[in-house]
């Protein structure tokens, strides 16, 4: 394969271009009418190979409480009425409109497998499957896009919601995976519901991701371990599912699907931004370098790979020595199954309270701009 140093402008190829050619999709974790505004999103699908972007409600928060973008639009929409909920909707969707218009070229051209926005459902729903499935479908009805993804949580109660809106035709970004056995149990949902597609008759095509959360596993044993252990469980976990991925590609059931003109449920790296000031700003993403992903990163983390990343080794089908490392972890007194339930537990209450803050900021900031 080209690396960053293979032909392109003036005898080199930007690393992001590299890593895009390698076969993994590059993706923005973040949207702001800024980065709309200010071209920032289309320099980024022009110069960095960027195809398609996640969101999440800490993003639209911060937004909401640094600027002023938003306001007319809260001003306006409260005053016909609407909650602080269906504000919220309001102002992302209208944004994620306009980015998937900028993603419309690659996913037309990628024949709907790249060039997708996504939206979360509400968290407040997580323990509700019947209210998620309504909630989801309602978005995607609203939205009326072809690349749009509903994110719902691949949490035990999340999961028959997965397999509902894959029935019902709705493009779904699995959330909150932390493990190869997390990611199995997401991709069983999806597989579930596409089948019940080709039982019925229906089209089996549906669109889905299934985002394994990377860096939180190394926040969370940092200062617990040896030294030699440092940052490196989180790759280690990624590396067992992305040998789960492959495994369930080139099993029997997924060739039957697919003979049907079904769609791999593509496996997305999340929370790949470094949280160690003492690591390489690009760790994961260097490390995580595989055919038929998607990366998603926050700006800082995209600008720093483009900067000075550099594409290696792809990451191997059997998962390397990722057994070995899990294992020294568990000498080490780390539990790798019980922290993956603690960190998918952690993160869907991190998501409650992320939502609960970006609804009171939207609520303070209509009492502000009453006054």
């Amino acid at each position: 394969m080209r690396t960053a140093a293979a032909a392109g402008h003036g005898g080199t190829m930007k690393p992001t271009q590299a890593l895009h050619e390698a076969g993994q999709s590059l993706w923005l974790d973040d949207i702001t009418r800024a980065l709309l505004d200010e071209g920032i999103l289309a320099r980024y699908v022009d110069e960095y190979s960027v195809t398609g972007l996640t969101s999440n409600p800490t993003i639209f928060d911060k937004a909401i409480k640094d600027g002023t973008a938003y306001d007319a639009d809260i001003a306006a929409r409260k005053a016909s009425g609407a909650s602080d909920e269906e504000v919220f909707f309001e102002l992302a969707l209208a944004d994620l409109r306009r980015a998937a218009g900028l993603f419309a070229p690659v996913h037309a051209r990628t024949d709907k497998v790249d060039g997708w926005v996504s939206l979360e459902v509400s968290p407040l729903l997580a323990r509700d499957t019947p209210r998620t499935v309504d909630q989801a479908e309602g978005l995607h009805r609203r939205a009326a896009l072809d690349n749009l993804f509903i994110k719902i949580p691949g949490t035990p109660e999340g999961l028959p919601a997965i397999e509902e809106c894959i029935c019902a035709a709705v493009p779904v970004n699995v959330t909150l995976l932390f493990s190869a056995q997390q990611y199995q149990a997401a991709a069983e949902a999806y597989l579930r519901g596409v089948e019940r597609r080709i039982q019925a008759g229906l089209n089996p095509a549906v669109a889905s991701v299934a985002s394994l959360f990377v860096s939180r596993w190394d926040t969370a044993v940092a200062g617990r371990v040896p030294g030699e252990l440092r940052d490196r469980l989180g790759i280690a976990v990624a590396r067992r599912a992305y040998r789960a991925y492959r495994a369930l590609l080139d099993s029997p059931r997924w060739l039957r699907l697919a003979n049907e003109g079904a769609r791999a449920q593509r496996l997305l790296w999340a929370s790949t931004s470094v949280k160690d000031p003492e690591a390489s700003d690009v760790l994961y993403v260097e490390a995580l370098a595989a055919p038929f992903t998607v990366d998603t990163m926050p700006d800082h983390t995209l600008e720093a790979f483009a900067d000075h990343g550099t594409v290696g080794e792809l990451l191997p089908a059997d998962d390397g020595d990722a057994d070995q490392v899990i294992a020294a972890f568990a000498r080490a007194g780390i539990d790798a199954a019980s922290l993956a339930g603690e960190l998918q537990r952690q993160g869907a209450e991190a998501f409650v309270a992320s939502w609960q803050d970006l609804l009171a900021r939207i609520g303070a900031r209509h009492e502000q701009l009453s006054r």
